[in-house]
């Protein structure tokens, strides 16, 4: 047994068998419904499928981060238990929990001194936060300590892309990424806007592509740009869908199809309630290792 545990949020988007079987600890942020309040625990709340049929009927849904008592709390047992942590949040670009996370361990680090607790911001969301959760999985699983594994996370979190596209400009346009009067252009000319995570951890509107034939063409292009060793590429590769699984299958099937050195099948996983609440239902995100985000 290692003497800390790797920790995230559970924005992580990957499943619960799939964090327990790679010992990833996580917190859950939290979503409404309508006013009602859930935790963000991998759909054992509200079922995904559930979730965004609930969005398409037209629910409110709003999202909060963890708090800095929630933090302590959750810090505190593996303290308690003698072990260290390294935690990484969602990407500052895109929430403030990192902040609370790290007034939390600042306050806890006078309770236990003899405790290592790094917080990173890792830059990253959804399943590509997943992906740098997976990666440090395997580092600590080879024996790497914690001061390793913290200065890797730091130095590759730049590393891990993300590239995105919505066939449904609606909640892009309610949560202010596009404009009314674009995205009524953009529904009416077919539009799916290809997105992706910069350097800042923000989410960015790149590209405008007609019909999701060519988007989904498109996205896998940009993997065989920027990925690591492009068609050589030998790392894993994952995709998070939020209730749009045959284009994701579409996407993971053109990437087995082109990079032959690709480390196992693709993971296609499902965007939880926290990122969907913003991206709503039809969206598909594309995460793998490669050149470092600079713009």
């Amino acid at each position: 047994m290692s003497d800390y545990v790797i920790s995230c949020c559970s924005t992580v988007d990957l499943s619960a068998e799939y964090m327990a079987a790679r010992n990833i600890e996580y917190v859950c942020f939290h979503f409404e419904v309508d006013g009602e309040s859930y935790p963000d625990d991998l759909g054992h709340s509200i079922p995904f499928k559930d979730f965004y049929q609930m969005m398409r009927d037209g629910a409110m849904t709003r999202t909060s981060q963890v708090g800095v008592g929630e933090y302590e709390e959750y810090f505190e047992k593996f303290l308690a238990e003698g072990k260290d942590i390294l935690h990484l949040s969602l990407s500052t670009g895109i929430s403030g929990t990192y902040n609370s996370a790290c007034v939390a361990a600042l306050d806890l680090r006078e309770k236990y001194p003899e405790r290592k607790i790094y917080i990173v911001d890792s830059l990253a969301a959804s399943s590509g936060f997943g992906l740098f959760m997976d990666k440090l999985a395997d580092l600590r699983d080879e024996g790497k300590d914690i001061d390793t594994l913290h200065v890797w996370a730091e130095n590759h979190k730049l590393n891990c892309l993300h590239w995105f596209f919505t066939s449904d400009l609606t909640y892009l346009i309610r949560g202010g990424r596009v404009s009314k009067a674009s995205g009524f252009v953009g529904q009416l000319l077919n539009i799916c806007p290809l997105l992706n995570v910069d350097y800042k951890g923000r989410l960015i509107a790149r590209e405008k592509i007609r019909t999701k034939k060519k988007v989904i063409r498109r996205i896998v292009e940009k993997m065989e740009e920027e990925a690591e060793d492009g068609l050589d590429y030998s790392g894993k590769c994952f995709i998070s869908n939020s209730d749009c699984y045959e284009d994701a299958r579409a996407v993971a099937d053109l990437i087995e199809a082109r990079f032959p050195k690709l480390n196992g099948k693709v993971l296609i996983n499902e965007i939880g309630t926290t990122i969907g609440s913003h991206t709503g239902p039809g969206t598909v995100a594309l995460f793998f290792w490669g050149k470092k985000r600079e713009n």
